[in-house]
């Protein structure tokens, strides 16, 4: 059979990020410009900063960084943990490093709490490590490993050895995503991107302060300008910012948090995990195996099967056989790239191309010599979705 295909005019994404944007979210960027400054520019901003708090799900004030999610995060530290602090960095994965490298870098007093990749933090590991810290720095969902970390326990048991300690999250592919109940569980800030649960196009980090940790915020901070979050919160509150935002994205964010927002969070939680579990489920029904003991319903991040030498495929083997059939799926992150690969249904996704991706699985497998009875990883996928026979 001739399995040549028509051209393809892009990869679809089925990355953890950026993610599949809806088309009436991508016709905002398309208006003509509009400014910042005018009566409807300000209200957006306001609009959209009402629309995050919402999906936060707690009355957090959030703060719309141009930037990434690791300028979002860099603002939270420099704005809310004084100079030269004693900072707990819990890690397991590339991007709880990335904190902790920022917090040195800042000239902070890091200690370190660290688990291999792809394992779970401890709880009172963490905690212990708290003590007599000004401030934890740990991230919910790990992107780079699929693992999604006990924010909960963890952060009531920072909280217990130390009350005054100031917990900072790293929600990037959380928030929206997974459950997360910051008021519930302790949380003084929260931090996420626009390019994940948000399903907007890259480009805008998001801040979200506690009520208490607004009383708490620094006001002029010697480490930042641009990213002074105490001056930007005061600004944003009403309707206003230091300098110029990406007015643009705004509006598109606006208009891309309509969708989560039209079910319950915990209905949007529970099938953002259902559609994960599924193509967990599919790629397990193959022969690969998920790297973390506890997913994020993120990401899933899998050990590749064995291929027609027994051996197992490599993770960017796998990741570049899936762009040629038009699909950006990702390798593992360094040291760990050939070891796994991830694929996710964040962002403009629901079950049934969760379903889709399962057979491109098989399509990408079968070609790579894995052996397998075709149809399995659909119908494990669509058992997972609860739309199968178990």
């Amino acid at each position: 059979m001739n399995d040549a295909h028509l051209p393809l005019n892009r990869l679809r994404l089925i990355a953890p990020g950026p993610v599949e944007v809806e088309p009436r979210v991508l016709l905002e960027l398309a208006q003509p410009q509009m400014h910042h400054r005018a009566p409807e520019g300000r209200a957006k901003l306001l609009e959209a900063r009402a629309k995050l708090t919402r999906l936060l799900g707690d009355p957090y004030e959030a703060v719309i960084v141009t930037g990434s999610g690791t300028a979002a995060f860099e603002g939270a530290l420099v704005s809310s943990v004084p100079e030269g602090a004693r900072v707990v960095n819990a890690s397991a994965g590339k991007f709880s490093e990335r904190w902790g490298e920022m917090s040195q870098r800042l000239g902070y007093q890091v200690c370190k709490v660290e688990r291999p990749w792809g394992e779970l933090l401890d709880a009172d590991e963490v905690a212990s490590a708290c003590r007599g810290a000004a401030a934890l720095t740990i991230t919910h969902s790990e992107t780079s490993t699929g693992a999604l970390h006990d924010l909960e326990a963890i952060a009531r048991a920072a909280r217990a050895e130390n009350p005054d300690l100031i917990i900072i999250a790293d929600c990037v592919t959380s928030y929206g995503v997974a459950e997360l109940r910051p008021a519930a569980w302790g949380i003084d800030v929260v931090m996420s991107g626009s390019q994940k649960g948000t399903a907007t196009p890259p480009g805008l980090g998001f801040v979200f302060f506690s009520p208490a940790m607004q009383q708490r915020l620094i006001a002029g901070t010697h480490r930042g300008f641009y990213l002074d979050l105490e001056r930007e919160l005061k600004g944003q509150m009403r309707g206003d910012t230091p300098q110029t935002p990406a007015i643009n994205l705004i509006y598109a964010l606006s208009t891309a948090l309509e969708r989560p927002l039209s079910v319950a969070l915990e209905v949007l939680w529970a099938e953002q995990a259902r559609k994960c579990a599924a193509l967990v489920a599919a790629a397990e029904a193959m022969g690969a195996s998920s790297w973390a003991s506890r997913p994020s319903p993120a990401v899933a991040v899998l050990r590749p099967p064995a291929g027609p030498d027994g051996q197992a495929l490599g993770g960017k083997v796998v990741a570049e056989r899936l762009a040629q059939m038009g699909q950006r799926a990702l390798p593992g992150q360094a040291p760990h790239e050939d070891t796994v690969f991830r694929v996710s249904a964040m962002g403009y996704a629901d079950r049934y191309d969760a379903l889709a991706i399962a057979g491109v699985l098989e399509d990408a497998f079968a070609a790579l010599g894995v052996g397998f009875e075709r149809g399995v990883g659909v119908a494990a996928a669509w058992a997972a979705l609860g739309g199968g026979a178990s």
